[in-house]
């Protein structure tokens, strides 16, 4: 028989272990508590769900990450946050499919002003070979947080430079940036294996081997790629261009990405120089070439695609290949006027994208809207773009090119990530016959009021949780050290327009 003192210590020990597995039981099993924000009575709401449906007045609530009601009946219940939309515009959260974050830091370069895309290219090579981690993490928060200023909760980024003195892990940089401002980000592990000795346009030390690449392609992928409905994190992979990566390189790349369900991006047919190189130098079009390196798949998606026959439409149609219309940079380089109506008949999937700010000088997803649908009002009748076309190229279209059905729209299920417009601002004055188009068709003086990615707010035009002085002043200062550096070593003046 036990005695009376190991009794009591049994007794002791029982209660202990019960009161354990209460509190363990209460802490891991209970039911988790949902966030929820009930946005009330809005002006006007775009789902861009399948059937394009719009409504004014209603509700809709988001539950947790993900809508859970959404309609024209007005709802009044408790929630964590309820926002008054009366005077707001409501769509699904912008998809921005093509950018070079890193390029906020060489916008309007004097010499490289008015040039086309090559000798653009070549110029700005010697600039951005004096890129840095720290130039990387300034320039991502820069560009990420105009984005999202102008309604963007997913972009994608096309980083394919990774100069020799700096850290090879610029992508982890990033990452890290977006996870901190909280947009959904799928970055591309860019790449170029063609430098200048072997025929390609960019200098030997900012490009890597085949090898180089690979590996760390595989990290990358390992590390941070998430397959899970609303994932965060997702990554792609993109050689730079035919003019700058091997055909190697690019074989290699697209079997890689099918045998691990990734997407593919890679620019182009953006100019006719592109289109001569690739005839001369590899003997087909940008587009055949394609073709022949195993890359008109449905998980390919490209930037510009503006020098396109009737042919290439239709087999990248029938391929249900991608495509990130970039019309401000196009208009900027001169580069030409992609044939988007006829991209959208042929079932490809047409996106936007902002494309660099060396390029563009701006990351405005509104902006980008508005230039896409002018700039296709100079080609005939036919061919001419609505205010709500390019809603859904920036929306559904994003979406689709990234590989994604979790987001683009404003559905039951969907991942709540939207973004609310209030139209009492000046340039809207007189525009609300139609609030939806309004905004593209007016210019927007001031950043999206609410943004929402996730089931969370990330911005709100009345408070800011950065310091944009203090980042604008990072930016500022290692802008002009890099063309300082460039101009020391290079001897070439990018301050003069007329410099050779």
């Amino acid at each position: 028989m036990e005695s009376h003192g190991a009794c009591v210590i049994k007794t002791i020990f029982n209660f202990l272990l019960s009161i354990f597995t209460m509190l363990f039981a209460s802490k891991y099993n209970s039911p988790k508590i949902m966030k929820t924000i009930l946005i009330k009575n809005p002006l006007a709401v775009a789902t861009m769900n399948d059937n394009g449906a719009e409504f004014s007045g209603g509700h809709i609530l988001i539950e947790d990450s993900i809508i859970k009601s959404i309609g024209t009946e007005a709802l009044d219940i408790p929630a964590d946050e309820i926002i008054d939309a009366s005077d707001m515009v409501i769509t699904p959260g912008f998809i921005n499919t093509h950018h070079h974050l890193y390029q906020t830091l060489t916008r309007n370069i004097p010499l490289m002003q008015d040039q086309p895309l090559f000798p653009w290219l070549t110029n700005h090579y010697e600039v951005w070979r004096e890129i840095t981690t720290e130039a990387i993490q300034v320039s991502t928060q820069i560009g990420l947080l105009e984005l999202l200023k102008s309604g963007v909760t997913t972009t994608s980024d096309h980083l394919y430079l990774f100069p020799a003195q700096a850290s090879p892990e610029l992508i982890d940089t990033e990452i890290e940036a977006a996870r901190a401002l909280g947009v959904r980000f799928q970055p591309t592990r860019g790449s170029m294996s063609l430098g200048k000795s072997k025929g390609g346009l960019p200098p030997d030390d900012v490009v890597q081997t085949e090898t180089e690449i690979q590996k760390d392609t595989e990290r990358l992928v390992a590390k941070y790629h998430d397959t899970s409905p609303g994932a965060m994190i997702r990554i792609s992979l993109a050689p730079c261009s035919p003019f700058s990566v091997t055909q190697k390189l690019m074989k290699q790349t697209a079997l890689y990405a099918n045998d691990n369900q990734l997407q593919v991006h890679t620019h182009l047919a953006e100019t006719l120089d592109e289109e001569k190189f690739c005839l001369e130098t590899l003997g087909q079009r940008p587009v055949g070439l394609m073709q022949e390196l195993g890359w008109l798949t449905d998980n390919s998606w490209y930037a510009h695609a503006v020098h396109l026959n009737d042919a290439e439409i239709k087999i990248m149609g029938q391929n249900q290949v991608g495509v990130s219309h970039c019309p401000s940079s196009n208009m900027r380089l001169g580069s030409g006027i992609a044939r988007i109506r006829e991209l959208l008949d042929a079932g490809v999937k047409v996106s936007l994208g902002v494309d660099g700010s060396a390029s563009n000088d701006s990351s405005d997803m509104l902006l980008e809207m508005r230039n896409a649908m002018l700039i296709s009002r100079l080609r005939e009748k036919q061919y001419w773009l609505t205010a709500r076309n390019v809603l859904r190229m920036a929306t559904r279209g994003g979406a689709a090119a990234l590989g994604r059905d979790d987001i683009g729209e404003l559905s039951v299920g969907k991942q709540a990530d939207l973004a609310l417009f209030d139209m009492g601002g000046l340039s809207q004055a007189g525009s609300l016959s139609d609030p939806v188009s309004s905004l593209i068709f007016t210019t927007r003086r001031g950043s999206v009021d609410y943004l929402i990615v996730q089931g969370q707010i990330i911005f709100n035009s009345e408070q800011s949780h950065v310091d944009e002085a203090k980042l604008i002043e990072k930016q500022n200062r290692i802008a002009v050290e890099m063309i300082q550096q460039a101009q020391s070593r290079t001897g070439i003046d990018f301050l003069n327009h007329n410099s050779k």
